[in-house]
């Protein structure tokens, strides 16, 4: 198990010298390695009042300098916080633009409200971002920077959907904890036994990092926001979720009782006590997890299915394979 991210929120006048310092000391702190700190901030257009989209250009050279001087913090990555719903849809046009700057740059876009509501215009006008952004780097990797959001709320730690509401600077950390689940369930003797031994496994490791975590909180004057426990997975076997959902009773994801192990480990994962931030669910990224990867390649796991996983488990899906000449 890793910490997969430490992320300041923070407002664009960022202090970068008690950003590098709680950078510094939050890098060696753990009982766990840590890889990556973070910066997100509040939604971007809000950045700069006075520079509109008729001054596009003007804005693009405000962001350059503001995630170059947010690196030197010592950030692995910045986020530039969402396009929101209720911003005119002029801003979703510049973000290609935003995202070629530096290749550690992420953002996203509102498609829906926090009640539920999708907008369906917003979503042609993001499928259209997404296409895009896929023409900035070879191979689609530009968009590994952005996601389409419905109903995500600030200070999760996880990039790209990762913003600050505003106010005082917070932290929160999210984990790569999906070996973990893994190794509970396959030392486990049945599904109730499998149950109590992973709560008491994320309570433990969740007490360890927020104990730290409230040292930092003291020791830097920024707020402990929370843990994001999400079943985060590594595209390696031990450290899949997709191997975990199969630990539970499953000859292979995609099965009959595929529905009820992704319910039973977001189940078990919200009985857990601890300080939370995010989304604390289960994590599905189809081209960076293993065995879902594999899954879905042989046809025996299906985007429906996957869908269906994410109804049940507090999060959507991220990284999804679509053909590039795609409408």
């Amino acid at each position: 198990m890793n910490i997969r991210s430490i992320t300041l929120l923070e407002e664009p006048d960022i202090d970068i010298e008690l950003a590098s310092r709680f950078f510094s000391e939050a890098r060696e702190a753990f009982h766990l390695p840590v890889q990556t700190v973070r910066i997100a901030l509040t939604p971007f257009p809000n950045w700069s009042n006075e520079i509109g989209l008729v001054d596009s250009n003007l804005y693009e050279i405000k962001a350059a300098n503001l995630v170059s001087t947010f690196f030197d913090s010592g950030a692995d990555y910045i986020n530039l916080g969402p396009v929101l719903l209720e911003h005119d849809p002029g801003w979703l046009k510049m973000v290609p633009e935003l995202l070629a700057i530096d290749e550690r740059i992420s953002t996203s876009a509102e498609i829906a409200d926090t009640n539920g509501s999708i907008d369906i215009g917003r979503c042609h006008l993001v499928a259209q971002t997404i296409i895009d952004i896929s023409k900035i780097r070879p191979g689609g990797f530009g968009n590994f920077s952005f996601a389409a959001t419905a109903n995500c709320p600030a200070r999760t730690p996880f990039f790209p959907v990762s913003y600050h509401g505003g106010g005082p600077r917070q932290f929160s950390i999210g984990t790569e904890s999906a070996d973990l689940v893994l190794s509970v369930i396959e030392a486990s003797t049945n599904l109730e036994n499998a149950r109590e031994n992973l709560i008491q496994a994320i309570e433990e490791e969740a007490a360890a990092i927020s104990e730290t975590a409230l040292e930092l909180e003291a020791a830097f004057t920024i707020q402990f926001a929370g843990v994001d426990f999400s079943l985060a997975p590594f595209p390696e076997y031990r450290k899949s979720l997709g191997a975990a959902l199969e630990a539970v009773g499953l000859p292979a994801l995609g099965h009959p009782g595929s529905l009820f192990s992704a319910a039973f480990l977001a189940d078990t994962l919200s009985r857990a006590r601890f300080k939370r931030c995010g989304f604390n669910g289960l994590l599905l990224p189809v081209l960076e997890d293993s065995v879902i990867a594999q899954r879905v390649a042989s046809r025996n796991l299906s985007i429906d299915q996957l869908l269906a996983f994410s109804a049940v488990c507090g999060t959507g899906l991220d990284i999804i394979p679509i053909p590039g000449d795609v409408k």
